[in-house]
């Protein structure tokens, strides 16, 4: 059973621009929070960005901030994350991550606040 799916991965060269997208299942997953996480060739998967459905506060990791924007439309049930200004290490499956508990500011940054997860998208980054 899928509960999250990502799309809009691909091969964009240093500096392009990506949009991932990230539906939940079912509106169980709509009420707190989705987040972006990574995981480079041979590294732990890494936090990216977070971000509430009820009031849209975002939170990001500090090596995207400036660079990646997350959103979403509620109406759609739908999450965001925009990437622009691509770096060759920002190489990585992506994964799109949802939880159906409240999540506090100070832990929605690590992956046991969420219950289910994306399959993953591959972006590759060429130099």
């Amino acid at each position: 059973q899928v509960e999250v799916v990502e799309s809009g991965g691909g091969l964009v060269q240093t500096g392009g621009s990506l949009r991932l997208s990230c539906a939940p299942s079912d509106r169980t997953f709509s009420r707190y929070a989705m987040g972006w996480f990574r995981q480079a060739p041979g590294k732990e998967r890494d936090f990216v960005a977070a971000i509430r459905w009820s009031g849209g506060s975002t939170y990001y990791a500090d090596s995207v901030k400036g660079r990646f924007t997350i959103s979403r439309d509620n109406a759609k049930n739908m999450v965001y994350l925009q990437m622009n200004s691509l770096k060759p290490e920002d190489t990585a499956v992506y994964y799109c991550a949802a939880t159906k508990r409240q999540v506090w500011s100070s832990t929605i940054y690590y992956e046991y606040s969420y219950d289910a997860w994306g399959q993953g998208t591959q972006v590759t980054v060429s130099s």
